[in-house]
């Protein structure tokens, strides 16, 4: 049986060096994010039902202000979350197939993760 820790460690001197995880509590000063275990096609499908959803998704188009960083994650958290703030930050409007994340640290905000897994047994 193979077990997956994952660390996470925080560092940013505001924040008190924690990352802020709100699962189940919703609040004003929430985030919806993609999960960084999701894989590209879950991507691509987030961002697909978000942008059809939302029926622009020119913010995440080159040119647009939020095209970078110019990555599938950082594209998909975008309009993920834009699709979650737009349909009343509730739980389930985070939701992704299991790839969403709520955060209450603002995602915008510089940060620093190191991530370790370990994995135990086969």
């Amino acid at each position: 049986m193979k077990f997956t820790f994952f660390l996470i460690y925080y560092l940013l001197g505001y924040a008190g060096g924690h990352l802020n995880f709100a699962e189940g509590m919703v609040e004003q000063n929430t985030w919806c994010i993609a999960r960084y275990t999701s894989n590209d096609a879950e991507l691509n499908d987030n961002i697909l039902y978000a942008c059809n959803a939302l029926k622009d998704c020119m913010i995440i188009e080159e040119g647009g202000s939020c095209f970078n960083p110019n990555n599938l994650i950082g594209h998909a958290s975008v309009v993920m979350n834009q699709y979650y703030a737009k349909s009343g930050r509730n739980p389930w409007n985070c939701y992704f197939s299991g790839t969403g994340l709520i955060v209450i640290t603002d995602p915008s905000k510089p940060f620093y993760i190191i991530i370790i897994e370990l994995f135990v047994g086969k």
